[in-house]
C-alpha cells in the first residue's frame, strides 16, 4: 500500500511481459461476492476504473486474470474440457458469503462446465496457525466452528476446500499450497504480521494451444 503508481504500472508491465499476455486484468477486490466474466467480443481491458469484484472468470487465450492478496486466498479454478479458467479472491469475508460456490455456479451456468471437472489450487494465505478471530461468534456462521482448531483459530483453507465440495468439486481435484503468509513474511506480504504492507499477486492465463 502507498507505492508509487508509476512503479506498479511498471510490476503489472512486467507480469504481462512475463507471461506472454495479450491483456493483464484485475479488479476493485472488495471481499465480496461479485464476478466479473470478460469475453473474447469485449475489447480492451477491464475499465479504467477496474470492476468493484472478487472474482474473474474467461474463456479468452491470453487473457491473464490477477488476483492481489496479502493473506487472503487466491483460488485458481480451471475445466481442462471447456478450457475455463477463474481466479478468485477470497478471504474470510469471501468465505462467508460463499463466493467459491458462487464462481462454480457461474462457470456451470455460462460456460456449460462441470463441478465434477473443475481443478482447483489455494495459493500460500493466512493459515490455521495464524487464522485467529477473537469475534468469530459475531463474524463466522455456526457451521464454522468445525473449523475451529483452538479457542479462536480457524481453517479457512479447509472452509474453502469444503465450499468446494458442497459445489461439486472432486476432492482429488484440489491443491492447497499450505503455505502460511503471516509465517513466512520472508516470502509474502502479510497484513496480519506487517499491517500497512504490499500486495502479491497471483495470476492466471488460457494459453492458446
Amino acid at each position: 500500500m502507498g507505492d508509487r503508481p508509476e512503479r506498479v504500472r511498471e510490476n503489472l508491465d512486467r507480469v504481462k511481459r512475463f507471461l506472454g499476455a495479450e491483456k493483464l486484468l484485475f479488479m476493485d477486490q472488495c471481499h465480496g461476492d461479485g464476478i466479473v466474466v470478460f469475453r473474447a467480443r469485449m475489447d480492451g481491458a477491464l475499465g479504467p476504473p477496474p470492476p468493484r469484484a472478487d472474482a474473474l472468470i474467461t474463456d479468452v487465450p491470453g487473457a491473464a486474470l490477477l488476483v492481489k492478496q496479502a493473506d487472503c486466498q487466491a483460488v485458481i479454478l480451471y475445466d481442462p474440457e471447456k478450457r475455463v479458467a477463474a481466479n478468485v479472491h477470497c478471504g474470510w469475508r469471501g468465505n462467508v458469503c460463499n463466493v467459491l460456490g458462487r464462481v462454480v455456479e457461474r462457470m456451470v451456468r455460462e460456460f456449460g462446465c462441470r463441478a465434477e471437472r473443475l481443478r482447483a489450487a489455494i495459493g500460500p494465505s493466512l493459515g490455521p496457525c495464524c487464522g485467529e478471530f477473537r469475534d468469530y461468534g459475531k463474524l463466522f456462521p455456526s457451521a464454522f466452528l468445525r473449523y475451529r482448531v483452538d479457542d479462536c483459530r480457524f481453517d479457512l483453507w479447509s472452509v474453502s476446500c469444503s465450499q468446494l465440495m458442497e459445489a461439486g468439486l472432486e476432492p482429488s481435484h484440489m491443491e492447497v499450497a499450505c503455505i502460511c503468509t503471516r509465517c513466512r513474511t520472508d516470502f509474502f506480504f502479510s497484513y496480519r504480521a506487517e499491517g500497512r504492507t504490499g500486495r502479491f499477486g497471483t495470476v492466471v492465463m488460457l494459453n492458446s494451444g
